[in-house]
């Protein structure tokens, strides 16, 4: 197998931001009325921890019971927020990426970044790393057309980077969402990583292939570095 593809997740999977989407969902919410450490505010962020890796738009949807225009109300402010969090230098790369993503180009293995995040929100987190030209491609769900779990992102991913087959894409993201879209995008490989969200239960039972880590780890499985720790199938 001559990979061509890997798509990675950001939040989670290719950078840490110890929490940040919680905060900025809490100034988002507020501005809507909800109060922080009311059932209604828990209630809503049990919500966003089920829902990682969705486009942003859509959780805010089902947290406002499909009221558009208080959903883009939100949507803005959270972005606002988020964008403000990440500006005080609040993020960082999972250990190891920068390093692995570098050693998958060098293979001849080109490297999209996808998110749920708008287009605003992840050029701001671009921009703080200083990955602009780290990576090959960068989407967001408005570049694709819908965000996971549908396979949209990986889909467009493949288009704009001229992959011959499906079969050739390595996708790694640590939420189930994540998963799902790989596996409905046809990748050759779905890993799921451990560095996020999702437990390797979680990630398994929504049809990962393998799950390692971090994606420092995933050079190794398509054929480019050492060996990765992997977490055999339960029986």
């Amino acid at each position: 197998m001559r990979w061509q593809l890997a798509c990675l997740g950001m939040a989670g999977t290719t950078i840490r931001d110890g929490g940040l989407v919680e905060q900025a969902v809490t100034v988002a919410v507020a501005g809507q009325g909800v109060v922080p450490g009311t059932a209604e505010h828990e209630r809503m962020l049990a919500v966003v921890r089920k829902t990682m890796g969705r486009s942003n738009i859509e959780v805010f949807r089902l947290l406002l019971d499909g009221d558009e225009r208080r959903a883009r109300a939100a949507n803005a402010e959270f972005e606002q927020a988020y964008g403000l969090l990440v500006d005080d230098g609040a993020i960082e790369p999972v250990p190891g990426v920068v390093e692995a993503i570098s050693t998958l180009r060098e293979s001849g293995v080109k490297v999209a970044l996808t998110t749920g995040f708008a287009r605003s929100t992840q050029n701001a987190v671009l921009d703080a790393l200083g990955w602009h030209g780290l990576i090959d491609l960068a989407l967001s769900p408005a570049d694709a057309g819908r965000g996971r779990p549908y396979p949209d992102l990986v889909l467009v991913a493949a288009l704009r980077l001229g992959v011959e087959d499906v079969a050739r894409i390595a996708v790694a993201g640590d939420t189930p969402l994540d998963v799902i879209a790989g596996r409905r995008a046809g990748a050759g490989l779905v890993a799921g990583v451990l560095t996020g969200a999702a437990d390797a239960t979680e990630l398994r039972a929504a049809g990962a292939t393998t799950v390692i880590d971090s994606v420092a780890g995933l050079p190794a499985l398509m054929g480019v570095g050492r060996p990765a720790a992997v977490y055999p199938q339960a029986v």
